[in-house]
């Protein structure tokens, strides 16, 4: 059952890291490349649509990994465990003191009520995300080596 738990939180968390680089490398690059207002436009949806669904993917892979955590006290990797939640956490209060603030904005933003430093703000955002996907991937690494 442990084995099972284990298996779980690493996939969770994988596939969060993989939804997070993808947004950071990927999507918010296509996004930018876009003509007119369609980048922004694409913004403000995956905002509505991602800041639905990643607040429960996050705060889950937090208690998966403190589930393990407990249940692993004491055993070999256990510190990693630890230290993997620790990041977890460090990624959730990053994500509600900066980037959910800005991404609560610009999901509502439409070409004609977006402020003049829009640009600025989806900028500043993606820095802040840059930051909380190293978190993240550390995070991954050290659950990961728990394993061996």
């Amino acid at each position: 059952m442990l084995n099972a738990l284990e298996v779980l939180t690493t996939v969770v968390v994988g596939l969060m890291v993989g939804v997070e680089f993808s947004v950071a490398f990927v999507i918010n690059r296509i996004l930018d490349a876009l003509p007119e207002d369609s980048g922004q436009l694409g913004r403000a949806h995956g905002g509505r649509m991602l800041g639905a669904v990643m607040p429960f993917w996050y705060i889950g892979s937090l208690v998966l990994a403190a589930v393990w955590a407990a249940a692993r006290w004491g055993d070999h990797g256990a510190g990693l465990v630890v230290a993997g939640a620790g990041l977890l956490v460090v990624s959730v209060v990053m994500s509600v003191l900066l980037l959910v603030p800005i991404n609560n904005q610009s999901k509502q933003w439409t070409p004609e009520n977006r402020p003049e430093d829009w640009k600025e703000q989806a900028h500043r955002w993606d820095r802040y995300h840059y930051a909380r996907v190293a978190v993240l991937i550390a995070a991954f690494t050290l659950l990961v080596t728990a394993l061996t």
